[in-house]
């Protein structure tokens, strides 16, 4: 049976993450399940993914690779998806094509709400974080730290949209990114304090840095040498329905929060 690669996006908010876990709605949980209501095996023959995403993490690029048969495309997928999750595209991959191992670049947006910061403070610690580093001051893990990382950052409104770049992440490394950048820019932290992060010595308790919410983050792209992914036509349809639909829910939710702020006094 060939292999195939599909992407899969989805609104991360109501799951306990990706990969999974017991007694917890997942997202694999969901695949897994839409898979067994066509009739195929769950976990399928060869199958990976491209990394785990925390609880409450969005994904535009998620992508997931096993043995399918010629017929499972991402709108027979969608089918039995639930609504949050959707596949919008797939590639023919080789034999030996892993979606771990072969990813040569991951890309996170993070989304950081922050009308009254300073942009340029923002963007020099970004600068001091772009480049090889070691990074275990900003993850829980305790090997692997060292990564080559692009840190940008985009002014959209009352948002600072920064884009991380790397060719994996340590575990809670982009959202403590996120919260080193806001400290810096809020004035709360000296670009400096950068530096003494990014050093050799450990930093614990009230000078370490915690890590930054879950939701407002999204792994945005996942790049393989070679591979082409191409667009379902319907399942990109349905997947731009779905989501435009829970854009309209948190819009409208954001309002009625804030007509309660606003009429407080």
């Amino acid at each position: 049976m060939p292999r195939r690669a599909f992407r899969i996006a989805y609104d991360g908010r109501p799951y306990s993450g990706f990969q999974r876990q017991p007694d917890r709605p997942t997202v694999e949980d969901a695949l897994f399940d839409a898979l067994r209501d066509l009739d195929l095996a769950a976990p399928p023959a060869g199958y990976a993914a491209a990394g785990r995403t925390d609880a409450g993490v969005s994904a535009l690029a998620q992508t997931v690779a096993f043995e399918a048969p010629d017929w499972l495309s991402p709108a027979a997928l969608n089918g039995t998806l639930p609504a949050t999750v959707r596949a919008w595209a797939s590639a023919d991959v080789s034999p030996d094509f892993h979606a771990t191992h072969d990813a040569r670049r991951r890309s996170y947006r993070y989304h950081l709400y922050a009308p009254t910061l300073d942009d340029d403070r923002a963007g020099e610690a970004l600068d001091r974080l772009t480049g090889e580093h070691d990074f275990h001051n900003l993850t829980t893990d305790d090997a692997g730290t060292v990564r080559r990382l692009d840190a940008s950052g985009e002014r959209d409104g009352d948002f600072l949209v920064l884009t991380l770049a790397a060719g994996g992440f340590a575990r809670h490394m982009v959202r403590r990114i996120a919260s080193l950048v806001r400290a810096v820019g809020a004035g709360e932290s000296d670009p400096e304090r950068v530096g003494r992060v990014l050093g050799p010595d450990s930093l614990d308790g009230p000078a370490g840095v915690p890590t930054a919410p879950a939701t407002p983050l999204v792994l945005a792209d996942v790049t393989y040498p070679g591979v082409t992914f191409a667009p379902d036509p319907d399942a990109v349809e349905s997947a731009l329905g779905v989501f435009a639909e829970r854009r309209v829910e948190a819009r409208t939710a954001a309002r009625v929060v804030g007509d309660l702020c606003d009429g407080i006094e």
